[in-house]
């Protein structure tokens, strides 16, 4: 399986007992989705790593302790801590509305009121207090903050993003 065909799900943050459970720390405003699995992917040494599941239930809202299969010491379970976790795309569940998810919009062509056709989206910076849209203009970047106020509607059938950004907002990259 590679990576560009997952979502991340979580990390393996801590061992929960000496019996190789493990505790995996959700990145999900759902946990309650992922309480049955079967198995996940783990990443290991660049590579995605199939683990079977044979025991999980949710602790604590965004934990999720697991018994993988093989996995039956402290030593073992020792090895998969602070390793990042990975589901198939296809698990993911469907958005509707103006929700999406960040891999889904890169490529979207983003269309604001006041200025018109903005660009198209080449990523998501999500490492700054407020996630933003970059988006490409003619080899210029314009960064928009993802904003709820800020979006007005979101077309999967034409792959745009209609937004109404403060006046001035895209002119100061311009």
């Amino acid at each position: 399986m590679n990576k560009k065909d997952c979502f991340y799900l979580g990390k393996i943050v801590k061992k929960y007992s000496f019996k190789g459970e493990l505790l995996i720390k959700l990145d999900t405003d759902q946990p309650e989705l992922y309480d049955n699995l079967d198995a996940v992917f783990i990443e290991l040494r660049g590579n995605l790593v199939p683990f079977f599941i044979s025991e999980s239930q949710l602790h604590k809202s965004e934990l999720l302790r697991v018994r993988f299969e093989d996995v039956e010491s402290e030593a073992d379970a020792d090895s998969l801590l602070k390793t990042d976790i990975y589901l198939p795309l296809e698990l993911l569940p469907k958005l509707d509305g103006n929700k999406f998810y960040f891999h889904e919009v890169i490529g979207f062509k983003v269309i604001d009121n006041n200025y018109g056709e903005v660009g198209i989206i080449t990523g998501i910076n999500d490492f700054t207090a407020q996630a933003l849209f970059e988006i490409e203009k003619d080899g210029v970047e314009i960064l928009i903050p993802m904003n709820d106020e800020f979006i007005d509607h979101l077309d999967r059938d034409q792959k745009s993003i209609y937004v109404n950004t403060p006046e001035g907002l895209i002119d100061l990259y311009l």
